[in-house]
């Protein structure tokens, strides 16, 4: 590798990093359990994009694109590793009987809100999210995912339904 084609890959990655870290972040945000959490997403969404320079498609939207496919696959890897560590605390609590903590009623409902988008397969948080926490058109979150419009419309579709059957269902021991 040159050095001419080594600075033109800086260049080209510094330019992408100034015109969609902001907005990577923001999706973080919401992908993610907390901001350092969305931080360290993002970084490591660059660092792959630094790493391997020539991975990333040429054109603003087409390394967005990659960009956010990216983040979102950084994404699901850390929420298998979450959920196997909730589903053992979990077993841990049964068995100790301890009662979880009794949060005040904002933190109650985010983390209610967190726990339903939790349940959601990666894909179809990730659909719900872009369109309806961001207000993004299903077109461009086709584009971001690489994906189908159509595609998009039925995980958007399908995580409605769950997010209303999960919110919606009584908790342990009540009766509707």
């Amino acid at each position: 590798m040159d050095r001419t084609t080594d600075s033109s890959d800086t260049e080209r990655l510094a330019r992408l990093f100034d015109g969609h870290h902001r907005r990577l972040f923001l999706l973080a945000v919401r992908l993610a359990s907390d901001r350092e959490e969305a931080r360290d997403l993002v970084q490591e969404t660059f660092l792959r994009a630094a790493r391997s320079p020539r991975s990333v498609p040429d054109g603003d939207s087409a390394g967005e694109a990659w960009l956010v496919r990216t983040l979102v696959n950084l994404c699901r890897d850390r929420w298998r590793r979450v959920a196997v560590r909730v589903r053992g605390r979990a077993v841990l609590q049964e068995e100790t009987g301890e009662p979880a903590a009794d949060p005040e009623a904002a933190a109650v409902a985010r983390a209610t809100v967190h726990a339903a988008l939790s349940a959601l397969p990666p894909r179809r948080r990730a659909v719900i999210v872009l369109c309806e926490l961001e207000g993004r058109a299903v077109r461009e979150v086709a584009r971001l995912l690489g994906v189908a419009e159509v595609t998009v419309r039925w995980h958007l579709l399908a995580a409605r339904r769950e997010l209303a059957r999960v919110l919606l269902e009584p908790r342990g021991g009540e009766t509707p």
